[in-house]
């Protein structure tokens, strides 16, 4: 097993990447701390894992909450001493260009998407900086290198994203922490089933998301997973500061 007995805390556990992550991190032998606002969807992924032979905890939280996030850190290193590995996979897509998107709009997709990311960060990683030994994967997209449009914020975010993940990888790399992103295409979970609302016709803009990857396809959540895996895991023990696309060729198209 790829993950033995080490922590595992991720973020935006309750779907999607998050979720399928969760599974495949408890299938490796890792104990699961689950953050999200969305209990449900925690408490069947939860189930899931344990139902499975794993163990796993829910921690509903606001990612963005200075507050939630210490003492979701707290309850993990209260309940097994440490952390070895966070995902932080928690988002939202907004949608809009600069001249229609609204400041609360722009203000609650940093707060989720960077602030989320940096407190979770900023928590656990004292940890890891303690035992000298750590991993974090943050999630970027690959539209922070090739973006269709029509989503200022969300892009924006993700940009940041992929350059604080390059410079946490310097800061902590002689502490035995390696810090990387996964960058993914469009992906089968909530938030593009949620953001194609967004257009008069949803069905022709799926069409061209499929068409965008040379693949020809949209990519499943179990696919990035694999992508953290390899991340979290010794398989990438020289691998760190590195955006790592699992986008079906959008960007090399």
């Amino acid at each position: 097993m790829k993950l033995r007995d080490r922590v595992a805390i991720v973020t935006g556990g309750a779907s999607g990447i998050g979720a399928a992550s969760a599974r495949l991190f408890a299938a490796e032998g890792a104990r699961l701390a689950l953050v999200d606002q969305d209990e449900v969807g925690l408490g069947q992924v939860a189930a899931d894992i344990e139902a499975a032979g794993g163990s796993a905890i829910i921690i509903p939280a606001d990612v963005s909450s200075d507050a939630e996030a210490r003492a979701g850190v707290d309850r993990v290193i209260e309940k097994w001493g440490r952390v070895d590995v966070l995902l932080t996979a928690a988002g939202l897509s907004s949608g809009g260009t600069v001249d229609t998107i609204e400041e609360a709009a722009w203000d609650r997709t940093f707060a989720v998407n960077v602030k989320g990311t940096y407190l979770w960060i900023h928590y656990a990683i004292k940890s890891m900086i303690e035992n000298r030994s750590g991993v974090i994967v943050t999630i970027g997209s690959q539209l922070a290198q090739s973006s269709p449009g029509k989503n200022a914020a969300y892009i924006a975010s993700k940009g940041a994203i992929a350059s604080f993940t390059k410079t946490m990888a310097v800061d902590h790399a002689a502490q035995g922490i390696r810090v990387n992103a996964l960058m993914p295409g469009v992906i089968d979970t909530p938030m593009p089933a949620r953001s194609l609302k967004r257009y008069a016709d949803p069905e022709a803009m799926k069409t061209f998301w499929k068409h965008r990857h040379p693949m020809g396809r949209i990519g499943k959540p179990e696919e990035v997973a694999r992508a953290a895996l390899f991340l979290a895991s010794d398989d990438s023990s020289f691998v760190t500061g590195t955006l790592l696309f699992v986008d079906g060729g959008w960007t090399a198209h």
